[in-house]
């Protein structure tokens, strides 16, 4: 993923409201939301290139998502971040013991930024500038390719986005009846002014560019966005599917845990 924002509510019935938008090279090849044959409590996308996932869900109510961080020469000779999704998703171990077992070993992965989460328990992993793990507080949280709740334009208006939207939500059926508004809610496609752009080492075309929540370019963009709704005992994950030139493609949803 690329900008992820969330609301974490712990001891609420409504535990885990979030959406994401995944942006990724045209050409890369990906296979669509779906249950793992070989994982089969595993659902989410998959890389075809590298074969990790960006973000996914389990039948045992467990989630992760992973953000790129976006810095000038990128290290070499590294192992593939969405490993680390795919990697939680088929352990058995809390988020916390997950993170501690995973910091030895961070820096050998491309500069990343990690949620895991349960029901119960959400912490945020990162490597760069140094491998840290804190657990998440309660509340709406942003993130993209810096690092948790950073300042960025699109991520700030993400968190208003999503506060604005649950506040419309509470006149309507509930999320679980239409998803489909959450999952496409970071659809802004127009970059910021260059006096909001942040500074990450890239070419200031390649920056205003970047700065949209919702990318369309010819070679690169924003391939899908996704939705994860925690209620209860239940877990629902959308994924819709994006053209080349913004335009929707096929939507894919599940209900967890799968029956």
């Amino acid at each position: 993923m690329c900008l992820i924002v969330f609301d974490w509510q712990p001891d609420a019935t409504d535990w885990l409201t979030l959406t994401a938008n995944r942006d990724e090279f045209h050409q890369r090849p990906t296979a669509p939301l779906h249950r793992w044959p070989e994982s089969p409590d595993l659902v989410a996308g998959q890389d075809l290139q590298q074969g990790g996932s960006w973000l996914g869900v389990t039948n045992d109510l467990r989630f992760a998502a992973v953000t790129n961080i976006r810095l000038p020469e990128p290290p070499e000779h590294v192992r593939s971040r969405g490993e680390l999704v795919t990697r939680y998703l088929r352990s058995t171990q809390t988020p916390a013991d997950f993170a501690d077992a995973l910091l030895p070993e961070a820096g050998r992965y491309g500069r990343f930024n990690l949620l895991c989460g349960t029901a119960h328990q959400l912490w945020y992993i990162t490597n760069t500038p140094e491998p840290a793990a804190v657990a998440v507080s309660p509340g709406i949280h942003a993130l993209s390719n810096a690092w948790l709740d950073s300042d960025w334009p699109k991520a700030q208006l993400a968190k208003e986005q999503l506060l604005q939207a649950q506040r419309r939500q509470q006149h309507r059926p509930t999320w679980q009846q239409d998803q489909s508004e959450l999952t496409r809610l970071l659809n802004r496609r127009q970059p910021w002014p260059d006096d909001r752009l942040p500074d990450t080492g890239v070419a200031l075309e390649t920056e205003r560019l970047l700065s949209a929540q919702f990318i369309i370019s010819a070679r690169y963009g924003t391939r899908s966005s996704s939705s994860l709704l925690g209620r209860g005992q239940r877990l629902s994950i959308e994924e819709q599917r994006w053209q080349e030139n913004g335009a929707a493609g096929t939507r894919y949803r599940f209900q967890l845990p799968l029956i």
